[in-house]
């Protein structure tokens, strides 16, 4: 009798440390969705990168992070579809390919999002 009651005294210990692991894991997950919600940024490899978010109706262009935001700006004040290297004149950046390609990045990304178009010759312009 006393070695089965040790057994359900252990197995009791077992089923405590699990519960309380499963809070703890619990926890770590509503945190990190809250600060998803929350925060517009992220980590990559330990490098903070931002969140474009998916254009809904009715979102306003000021829940973009600020780079964005200027990119949009340039592209809503040109005449027509912008190419890349437009944007990078208008904004300052070095026509590098490592510079260029990083601001081609963004505007695929907010052409992917809904914020921008993506024209067939690969130009951007404004989806409105």
């Amino acid at each position: 009798m006393s070695q089965q009651l040790q057994e359900v005294r252990d197995e009791l210990e077992e089923l405590t440390v699990a519960e309380r692991v499963a809070r703890r894991l619990a926890e770590r997950v509503r945190t990190e969705a809250e600060s998803a919600v929350t925060s517009p940024a992220g980590h990559v490899a330990g490098r903070a990168v931002s969140a474009v978010p998916q254009r809904e109706r009715d979102m306003d262009e000021t829940v973009l992070p600020a780079d964005y935001q200027r990119i949009m700006d340039v592209v809503r004040r040109a005449d027509g579809p912008v190419m890349v290297k437009q944007v990078c004149g208008e904004l300052g950046v070095s026509l590098e390919p490592a510079r260029s390609e990083a601001l081609r990045s963004k505007l695929n990304r907010l052409a992917e999002r809904g914020w921008l178009r993506k024209l067939a010759d690969g130009k951007f312009t404004t989806t409105l």
